[in-house]
């Protein structure tokens, strides 16, 4: 079986997530809310709220992104470790990691509320680019390479967040992608000399 552990972070995400639609106290409970986390020291809060999601479509794009680039993320990282581990400590720690810029901001904000995999999803998807820029991702069904992608996408998120007038922490997504990038490098430093060779010689659809 390919990408047995995406295929288990999938599963949990959903399970949890679905229990949360309809379960308000299981929601409150792993949401990231900043409070909590100073006054309760509910530290676990950084890394559950990535199990739970605003809706079915927040979920479905997430999961649905994980299932196609995190498998080989996770047969990349064996690969090069040995470790099984890596791949789900990867993944826990993008978790952190991409929220950590916008719990630090608004540590103090009542009001403050996080949730969902995205800024994990995006270091998953960052390090696939970083492995394999030329490859073609569907964006709405149309065909994109992957790095014209991550150009747009980073850039869309600097612009959104400077706006700040949507619901979307697009903070945790930039955190995210450049988590996934540092990740590669510090594991394998190789990468970015296989990353530049490959972006010098176009091959789409590879």
């Amino acid at each position: 079986m390919q990408g047995p552990i995406t295929l288990f972070l999938i599963a949990v995400t959903s399970l949890v997530s679905w229990l949360a639609f309809s379960n308000r106290k299981l929601a409150d409970r792993l949401i990231l809310w900043p409070p909590a986390v100073d006054r309760h020291r509910q530290y676990d809060r950084l890394v559950t709220y990535g199990f739970i999601h605003a809706d079915f479509a927040h979920l479905l794009f997430n999961m649905v992104t994980l299932f196609f680039f995190g498998r080989l993320i996770e047969q990349i990282m064996l690969r090069v470790t040995g470790n099984w581990w890596t791949y789900p400590l990867f993944y826990v720690a993008a978790l952190v990691v991409s929220i950590l810029p916008s719990y630090l901001k608004n540590q103090k904000n009542p009001n403050y509320l996080s949730l969902g995999a995205s800024g994990a999803v995006s270091a998953v998807l960052f390090a696939f680019i970083l492995i394999s820029p030329w490859s073609l991702i569907f964006v709405f069904f149309i065909p994109a390479p992957a790095i014209l992608y991550g150009v747009f996408y980073v850039g869309y998120s600097i612009w959104m967040d400077k706006r700040g007038n949507d619901n979307i922490n697009h903070s945790a997504h930039l955190a995210g992608a450049a988590f996934g990038v540092m990740f590669m490098l510090f594991m394998e430093p190789q990468v970015m000399q296989v990353f530049l060779e490959q972006l010098m010689n176009p091959r789409f659809g590879r």
